[in-house]
Order: structure tokens, then C-alpha cells, then sequence
């Protein structure tokens, strides 16, 4: 299992020179919460959910792209880059959910502190 601490060392070299990772998550896509219950139990909906992680900078949010395999823990490269302003939260619940670029990303219980901190750094409390 991934640690932000991990994430964000496995982050670091998709960023610029001198980033330093503050806050790191994975979530996942999907249009609806049902897809991931059909994929544990089928696998039929993996090729419609995809991973992130994503690292929160002083200067800005990079979400990276993972390979299914990883689950998120092993970012390969850089989709977008949002302003560190961007709101990532609120998050609750078991997965908690949250927009990004227009598409429903999911965040497990155990990241969802990092997105709350994240957003608390810049003012952006729930």
C-alpha cells in the first residue's frame, strides 16, 4: 500500500526542479461508485477506471497519471497541472468524493486527511 510519503518521493521527478511534494493522494475515476462495486466482484468495469496521484506543491496541483497495475502508487507522467488555489475537497465517507477536470474521482478514507490539509494550507477550509 502507498504512503503519501511514498507517492510523493515516486512523484518528485515527473516535477520541476526543486518541488517539494506537501501533500500526495490516489483516487480514481469513475462515472458512477457502481463501477467499482462491478469491478470487484467481475473485473469487467477496469478498463473504464483510472488511476491518480495526485502531488500538491506550494505553487501548484500536478495530477499524474498511474498504471492500473500500480493502483495509483506509481505515477508515469503528467496529465495537468491546476492552481495551487484549485479545491480539492470536501471529502467524507468511506470514498469520498471529488471533481477534477470535470470528471468524478474517488479518494479512499485514508488519503482523504491529505486532501483536507491540502486545501486548509490555502485557506480553502470545509
Amino acid at each position: 500500500m502507498a504512503s503519501p510519503e511514498g507517492l510523493a518521493e515516486r512523484a518528485a521527478p515527473l516535477l520541476p526542479p526543486g518541488s517539494e511534494v506537501r501533500h500526495a493522494f490516489v483516487c480514481q475515476t469513475a462515472p458512477h461508485f457502481g463501477f467499482f462495486i462491478v469491478n470487484w466482484a467481475t473485473g469487467l468495469a477496469m478498463p473504464w477506471i483510472k488511476y491518480r496521484c495526485i502531488a500538491v506543491t506550494d505553487d501548484a496541483v500536478y495530477v499524474l497519471d498511474s498504471p492500473r497495475l500500480s493502483r495509483g502508487a506509481r505515477p508515469v507522467s503528467v496529465i495537468t497541472v491546476l492552481p495551487r488555489r484549485t479545491r480539492l475537497g470536501p471529502v467524507s465517507g468511506r470514498w469520498g468524493e471529488i471533481t477534477i477536470l470535470g470528471e468524478r474521482h474517488w479518494v479512499k478514507k485514508r488519503f482523504q486527511g491529505e486532501v483536507t490539509a491540502a486545501d486548509a494550507e490555502v485557506g480553502l477550509a470545509h
